[in-house]
C-alpha cells in the first residue's frame, strides 16, 4: 500500500475515534441518556446547577433593582391603561362596563386580599375617566402605559445579557403597538365573557338540562386569565428583547414564572389574611397601595428570574461559566 493512502487511512480511523471518545463524553454529560436512579440523581443536580446558577445572575444583573422598576412601572401603567381602554368602550361599544369586565379580568389571579382594594379604586377611576378616545389626556395614558412594556423589555435584556441596539423611537413605538392590541384583545375577551351568560341563559330555555354546567363558566374565567398570562409571556420573552430566541429556548423560564407566581400568589394571600394590619399600621390610608405594590414586586423578581432560567439554561448547554459577569 502507497505510503499516503496508508497515512490517509490512519487519519481517517483517528479521527473516528475522536469523534466516537467525543461523542461517549457528551452522552456522559447528558443526564437524558442515563437510565435508573442515576438518572434521577444526575437530573436533579443539573436542575439544581441550573437555578443556582440563574439566581446568582440575578444577583450580579441587579435583579432586584429591575424588579422594583418593573413593579412602579407597572402599579404607574395599570390605571393609564384601563382608562384608555374604558376610552376605547365607551367610543366604539358604547359602555364602560367592558372595560370593568377587563379590569376583572386582569386582576383574577391576583389574591383576594391584594385585587380587592386595588379593584375599588380601579372602579372609581373608570366611573370618572372620559369616554373620548382622542383626548390629549388618553394619548398621555397610552404613553405611561407603554412604560411598563418597556420596564420589561429592559428586565429581559438584562437577563439574557441582550445588548439593545434598535433605536428608542421605533422600541416606544412598538410598547405602544403592544399597549393598543393588548387593550383590543382584553375587550374583545370581555366582550366573550360578558355575552357568554346571555348566550348561556337562552341557550337553557331551550335545553333546561345545560343548567347544571353553570359552574363551567367560573373555570372558563380563570382559563382564559390563565391563557392570558401565557400569551403575554411567550410575546415578553420571544420579542421584546433585542436578539433571537426559539420557543423551547423560553418555554423552561416561562413554565418556571407560572409554578412561582402561583406558589407567590397563594402564599402571599396566606400572609395577608394573617398579617394584613401590619401595612395598615405602617402606611395608613396607602395601605392597599403598598400591598399592590410589594405584591407587583414578588411578581416582577420572578419575572426576571424566569429570564435568568432560560439563560443559565443556554449557559449549560454551550458549556459557558454561569457566574461570572458579563462585559457591558
Amino acid at each position: 500500500m502507497p505510503r499516503s493512502a496508508a497515512s490517509s487511512t490512519t487519519s481517517r480511523r483517528r479521527n473516528r475515534r475522536a469523534s466516537l471518545a467525543q461523542g461517549a463524553r457528551i452522552d456522559n454529560l447528558n443526564p437524558v441518556r442515563s437510565s435508573g436512579p442515576e438518572h434521577a440523581v444526575r437530573i436533579l443536580r443539573l436542575s439544581v446547577r441550573v437555578a443556582l446558577d440563574a439566581f446568582d445572575r440575578f444577583i450580579v444583573d441587579d435583579g432586584w433593582a429591575i424588579a422594583s422598576h418593573i413593579a412602579l412601572s407597572a402599579l404607574m401603567a395599570l390605571f393609564p391603561f384601563l382608562i384608555f381602554v374604558t376610552s376605547l368602550a365607551a367610543s366604539f361599544f358604547g359602555s364602560a362596563e367592558l372595560a370593568s369586565e377587563v379590569a376583572r379580568l386582569l386582576l383574577e389571579t391576583w389574591p383576594q386580599e391584594v385585587a380587592g382594594p386595588i379593584a375599588a379604586e380601579i372602579q372609581h377611576v373608570l366611573t370618572t375617566a372620559r369616554g373620548d378616545v382622542l383626548t390629549i389626556g388618553v394619548a398621555l395614558a397610552i404613553y405611561f402605559a407603554s412604560s411598563g412594556i418597556e420596564s420589561l423589555r429592559i428586565g429581559l435584556n438584562r437577563a439574557y445579557d441582550a445588548a439593545e441596539t434598535r433605536n428608542w423611537l421605533l422600541l416606544r413605538l412598538e410598547s405602544i403597538a403592544y399597549v393598543l392590541v393588548a387593550a383590543v384583545a382584553l375587550l374583545a375577551l370581555a366582550f366573550l365573557i360578558v355575552l357568554g351568560p346571555l348566550l348561556f341563559a337562552t341557550a337553557t330555555r331551550y335545553a333546561p338540562w345545560l343548567a347544571t354546567l353553570e359552574w363551567n363558566f367560573t373555570i372558563a374565567r380563570y382559563a382564559v386569565a390563565t391563557i392570558v398570562l401565557i400569551v403575554a409571556l411567550v410575546i415578553a420573552h420571544k420579542w421584546l428583547p433585542a436578539g433571537r430566541r426559539r420557543f423551547g429556548d423560553i418555554l423552561p423560564g416561562i413554565l418556571a414564572t407560572l409554578v412561582l407566581w402561583l406558589a407567590a400568589g397563594v402564599l402571599f394571600g396566606r400572609y395577608l389574611a394573617e398579617f394584613a394590619y401590619t401595612y395598615v399600621s405602617y402606611y395608613a390610608g396607602l395601605a392597599s397601595v403598598m400591598t399592590a405594590l410589594v405584591f407587583l414586586y414578588l411578581s416582577a423578581s420572578i419575572f426576571v428570574y424566569g429570564g435568568e432560567l432560560n439563560a443559565a439554561i443556554r449557559r449549560q448547554r454551550h458549556g459557558e461559566q454561569g457566574t461570572e459577569a458579563p462585559a457591558r
